[in-house]
């Protein structure tokens, strides 16, 4: 067993238990009280807990010696794990699938060297299922069972009291290599008055589909319509396979074929192939080593007619207890158009039944069996669950590993769709396919990228797989090398192509660290969650948020999560002391609106007010917004089913934990008269965010100042003061620095007289901070502030505060018996504004080939700070610049002296030298740096390292796809400042 699977089994068992903190710190004696028993070293997250990169391969045209290099510089770097993915959107030349496509030989043996580089440098290995996406394989044609389906229809007029005598009406032309087709089904069914053929859609009387399977005698038909005055319509029904091909050129010889997602013998055609062609017994072996997940993109499939299978009639018939073909005129599309229509309310009933179906069977024959699957290949299973209108929330129920989107997904609320389903089926992960961005092709900044990934890991995301990390070489490719998206269309592409490429690669070590540190801590524990929100719909990728909560409650502090109606059956939703779940996300309430996605309506299951009424009962609170005196069942309605679920409702709402508004702004009113309590509160901030993860023995409270939600906003500076809640006896509060992975007692704190601590979170903008509230260690002060003049305080080594200010002076402190202390600051320094620079540049320039990169060395003085493009010589630069100066200290300053390095503007990454050591890695976003006390008396030097994109230099070296680019605005550009602090000790 090699150390990542031990470590594998170990986090897992621990995510579950929930039992321990998850750090090795940095700060003495309290390194060893919180170490034991850790999940993960948070000075060196493991593997299983990095960010990952989406691999992308020219299919199978690699070199295993390349491929071997590539997982050295991923691991170097400080990723834990790739997803190895066929995809050549951006290529102009057809590879040679028969020696190169995805499942040759070729392929075979570039996974085989992937995963034994991999095995070397503990990097865990995903496989997508396909070539591209969506799932498809070459051993079957679209006539064969296994491949999508989809069912066509042709209809032609009959006047009332002619007849038609003819061929069947035709369906429009199928897709390339579809030869067969089977007539499914003939009705006739006259056009409603008001309407006509030609209408869109064509509005029908559904009381007059007639069956003509009688009047068919092979590909003909002969019928009569009624003398009632009206249109007729003969409509056909042609089963047959889609034809949809995965995305981008050909990828395999045969051509691949989707399956269909939802039946056995697709799911069968998949995994056959992979047992057959792919997994050899080293691959298995190596899989069972190295490997992490199979992964399957968002359920993207494609026709021009109707999604179909052909077990749906049955299914249908045997789960809704109705039969779908006198209905079936109102699922039909053309052109992802419905083309016929009964009236709205029949139309919005059959359609949402036939999707609930398409759920099961998604799940039932595709999701379940080939979870199955790779749990026997010592593998998980990650989807994104979304592309259709299914339930997304209940799939995340189930699924090892559920992903969202960064490029797809509109809010926040996308994402919390997902983690509600993960939390009610007590799962790990929610992951990201994070910082895709149209056009984003080497002028992508981890600054940027940053800033909006933290606001999605307070949504509940705790992977991110970046989009993505290209293979080096490939027919056709232009320096810097290929890229799987870029050109695309002509035009800078989707998504960057990270790696050594890239100058900004050689600071990517320290955002990894930044990363794996933050995502170890999410998932570590439970997430605990306020407020579920019910959705009778588990779509997600709406962009739809949560009634008050969205808008109104998160500023304020509230954490809410959806819910499907799928989600109460789960063996986690019972209610103990007054919560829902209570051993996963503890909800607090449940709130009940009309249905988002179609119109507000009233609609419920009925088994679902049940449960909502037996809730209740059981002591859990529930909002009900709205008037429910219209409430009817969804779907197709049953006899007797709207009154019944209009009683339950009456019933519910006669119940003391049951608060009905009138509307949702009126939602306040209920969390008022329900006595509910937010465990994290703080005055309104619409850029504050958070989430709660607790163990028995910790709380962690995830912080980030969101600066890009908001249309036009970078965000500003957020100060507050926070009230946090914790079950854990005796708790203090201690900041984990996600950065360097120290963990440190918090000086400054009060606390309520209800237990809480509340204490104040001070983020710039992107900027993010961790809180735990723990039991005290050997380095927790004997009494802590609640109360001080100084600027900060701070807490060293065996419990010692100290306290730091900007300006002499005499600072007192209080403390939590009530006494205080005074703390002599003498004279200080005045600021030191650095303003004359050498600027040596290392400019990244095309090489020989496309993968060769030339390197010129620019050195510049200068005066003043400005940008690379305002600088002569150094406009369509891009690349490594080091900026040096020499500042020197006088007599009056003291080794008891700190100072802070304010860098002002910088273009994304950066490092800082003083005197010629780095310093520890830096907030990339806050752009000051502790000097602490490394500052002495005379000369001292003072180094800044920045790295760009490589945008500037393709805007001239390939001006047809990149010109249109906006030159970035490269390096320090300040002011920069040395801003003196002094120190002293606080006498406790």
């Amino acid at each position: 067993m090699s150390l990542r699977r031990r470590t594998l089994l170990r986090m897992g068992a621990l995510a579950g238990a929930a039992t321990a903190l998850p750090w090795h710190t940095a700060t003495g004696a309290a390194a060893a009280d919180l170490a034991a028993g850790a999940a993960f070293d948070l000075r060196d997250p493991a593997s299983a807990v990095r960010a990952k990169f989406r691999w992308w391969w020219p299919d199978a045209l690699v070199d295993t010696g390349e491929i071997a290099r590539e997982v050295r510089a991923i691991a170097d770097a400080g990723f834990g794990g790739v997803e190895i993915a066929a995809v050549t959107h951006s290529m102009s030349q057809q590879l040679d699938t028969v020696r190169y496509g995805w499942g040759t030989t070729a392929w075979r043996a570039a996974i085989e060297a992937a995963l034994r580089e991999a095995k070397k440098r503990d990097v865990l290995v995903d496989l997508t299922i396909g070539p591209a996406w969506p799932a498809a394989v070459p051993s079957i044609t679209p006539d064969n069972p296994a491949a999508a389906k989809e069912l066509a229809h042709g209809f032609t007029t009959v006047a009332a009291g002619s007849t038609y005598e003819g061929p069947l009406p035709a369906a429009e032309e199928p897709e390339p290599g579809v030869t067969d087709q089977r007539l499914f089904l003939v009705q006739a069914v006259r056009v409603s008055a008001g309407s006509s053929p030609t209408a869109e859609p064509v509005r029908l009387d559904q009381a007059t589909v007639t069956d003509l399977a009688a009047h068919v005698v092979g590909s003909r038909v002969s019928w009569t319509a009624p003398d009632d005055g009206g249109t007729w319509l003969i409509v056909a029904y042609w089963e047959r396979g889609s034809g949809q091909r995965p995305e981008g050129r050909n990828h395999t010889t045969p051509l691949s074929y989707v399956v269909d997602h939802f039946s056995d013998a697709g799911t069968g055609a998949v995994t056959d192939f992979w047992e057959e062609h792919i997994l050899t017994p080293t691959i298995r072996s190596l899989l069972r080593e190295t490997g992490g997940a199979l992964f399957e993109d968002s359920i993207e499939m494609e026709t021009e007619a109707t999604l179909w299978t052909p077990a749906l009639p049955a299914e249908f018939e045997r789960r809704m207890g109705y039969s779908l073909l006198p209905y079936l005129a109102a699922f039909v599309e053309k052109h992802e158009d419905h083309v016929f229509s009964f009236e709205p309310t029949l139309d919005k009933g059959v359609r949402r039944d036939v999707m609930e179906v398409v759920t099961e069977l998604y799940v039932e024959h595709h999701l379940r069996p080939l979870q199955k699957w790779a749990h026997s290949l010592g593998l998980q299973l990650r989807i994104q669950p979304y592309g259709l209108e299914t339930d997304a929330i209940y799939k995340s129920a189930i699924l090892d590993v559920t992903e969202g989107e960064s490029l797809g997904f509109k809010n926040l609320d996308d994402f919390r769709c997902l983690a509600g389903g993960r939390d009610m089926g007590g799962r790990r992960i929610v992951s990201n396919e994070a910082g895709a961005t149209a056009g984003g092709a080497y002028a992508t900044t981890w600054t940027d990228t940053l800033k909006k990934l933290v606001t999605q890991y307070a949504a509940g995301v705790n992977q991110a797989v970046f989009h993505g990390f290209a293979y080096a070489d490939a027919p056709g490719a232009e320096w810097p090398g290929f890229a799987a998206f870029s050109p695309y269309s002509g035009a800078a592409g989707y998504g960057e192509v990270w790696g050594p490429r890239q100058p900004v690669w050689q600071h990517t070590p320290a955002v990894a660290d930044f990363l794996g540190r933050l995502q170890g801590v999410l998932q570590t524990g439970v997430n605990k969650v306020d407020v579920g929100i019910l959705r009778q719909k588990g779509y997600a990728g709406s962009g739809l948020g949560a009634p008050w909560f969205s808008g109104e409650g998160v500023p304020v502090g509230w954490t809410h999560t959806f819910l499907s109606p799928r989600l109460l059956d789960l063996p986690s939703a019972v209610v103990r002391d007054g919560r829902l779940a209570p051993d996963g996300p503890a909800l607090k309430a449940l709130v009940v609106d009309g249905d988002v996605m179609a119109g507000r309506e009233h609609t419920l299951e009925l088994g679902v007010a049940e449960k909502l009424l037996s809730y209740a009962k059981a002591g859990l609170p529930i909002i009900l917004i709205g008037d429910w005196s219209d409430a009817r069942v969804p779907g197709i309605p049953r006899p007797g089913g709207d009154a019944r679920l209009r009683q339950l409702l009456v019933d519910l709402g006669k119940l003391k934990s049951v608060h009905i508004v009138a509307d949702r702004p009126n939602v306040p009113e209920a969390i008022a008269a329900l006595g509910l309590r937010r465990d994290v509160e703080y005055a309104q901030s619409s850029m504050l965010l958070h989430s709660h993860r607790a163990t028995g023995e910790a709380d962690w409270f995830y912080f980030a100042n969101d600066a890009v939600s908001k249309k036009g906003s970078t965000g500003t500076r957020i100060t507050h003061d926070v009230t946090l809640t914790t079950k854990v006896k005796g708790a203090v509060p201690h900041r984990l620095d996600p950065w360097t992975g120290t963990l440190t007692p918090i000086a400054l704190y009060t606390r309520t007289g209800d237990g809480r601590i509340r204490l104040t979170v001070d983020l710039e903008p992107g900027a993010v901070t961790v809180v735990v509230l723990a039991r005290p260690t050997r380095d927790t002060p004997r009494r802590h502030a609640t109360a001080t003049q100084a600027d900060s305080l701070h807490v060293r080594d065996g419990g010692r505060l100290e306290m730091r200010a900007a300006a002499a002076g005499t600072y007192t402190t209080t403390f939590d018996d009530g006494r205080s202390t005074n703390t002599v600051i003498g004279a200080l320094p005045q600021p030191v504004a650095l303003t004359s620079w050498t600027l040596t540049v290392d400019d990244w320039r095309p090489g020989a080939s496309a993968t060769e990169t030339a390197h010129e060395q620019h050195v510049v003085q200068l005066d003043a700070l400005a940008p690379w493009p305002k600088i002569p010589g150094l406009e369509d630069v891009s690349g490594v610049g080091r900026y040096r100066t020499t500042v020197v200290l006088g007599d009056d300053w003291s080794e008891e002296h700190g100072a802070l390095l304010h860098l002002g503007g910088v273009f994304d990454t950066f490092r800082v030298l003083v005197n010629g050591r780095e310093l520890p890695p830096l907030d990339q976003l806050v752009r000051v740096a502790d000097l602490g006390t490394r500052l002495r008396r005379g000369a001292n030097t003072i180094e800044v390292e920045v790295a760009t994109t490589l945008l500037n230099r393709l805007r001239v070296a390939r001006p047809s796809v990149f010109g249109a680019g906006k030159r970035q605005d490269y390096g320090l550009i300040g002011p920069v400042r040395i801003v003196p602090y002094g120190r002293g000790t606080v006498q406790a």
